[in-house]
């Protein structure tokens, strides 16, 4: 780590300043550096020795060694689904309470009557609850679903930040694509550069790991 830095301020070239001096400056991510070692200029977000300024900020950069596998992707996934399938039951209970028992009873004995019909609203039903928590979890500090935070996962856009509720609610809902043709959507994790599902690419995410 060089102890020279010169940052672009209203076009100019300001400086030397060393590291401490630059984070007593409050970096921004898209701050242009350059160190006495090159000539070339780099957002500050790009120098792997401010990474621990910008993860302190809450910026998680992905990276080649942080970027989660296919198979820690699946582990969350599997959680998800008990964490879903406990929710579900809650919401099951509440319908109990507030509808006629008779009621509930008669529509289970009917589903099979029209069981395409009704498998394709019971399909429905579940993906919509799945865009949804993932969705609202992804938006909020834990920047993950309930699996990815007992597996120390987060998702992130490119510039390391979580995502806003428009961006979470547009890759949960890409899902679909990813899980339509075999999916294979899914499996271009393992084969992917980024690690990215097509709803990753779709909407220009990341999953990562975070040690702490």
């Amino acid at each position: 780590m060089t102890d020279n830095y010169y940052i672009l301020q209203d076009g100019e070239k300001t400086g030397p300043f060393t590291y401490n001096e630059l984070i007593d400056k409050g970096l921004d991510i898209n701050t242009r550096i350059a160190s006495d070692t090159g000539s070339s200029w780099q957002n500050a977000s790009d120098l792997p020795e401010f990474y621990g300024y910008f993860e302190a900020k809450g910026h998680y950069f992905p990276t080649e060694d942080n970027l989660a596998t296919f198979w820690w992707r699946l582990v969350a996934y599997l959680l998800d689904i008990v964490a879903l399938y406990i929710i579900l039951s809650l919401i099951m209970v509440l319908i109990a309470m507030f509808f006629p028992t008779d009621q509930i009873k008669t529509y289970l004995e009917n589903f099979d009557t029209k069981l395409p019909m009704n498998q394709l609203k019971v399909n429905l039903i579940g993906f919509s609850l799945s865009v949804i928590y993932n969705t609202l979890f992804e938006a909020t500090p834990m920047r993950g679903s309930i699996g990815k935070k007992l597996c120390k996962m987060a998702v992130v856009d490119a510039d390391g930040k979580g995502l806003s509720l428009g961006k979470a609610f547009i890759r949960n809902l890409s899902k679909f694509i990813s899980g339509a043709a075999l999916c294979i959507g899914y499996l271009n994790i393992l084969w992917d550069e980024h690690r990215q599902g097509w709803h990753d690419q779709i909407a220009r995410t990341y999953v990562i790991r975070q040690e702490a």
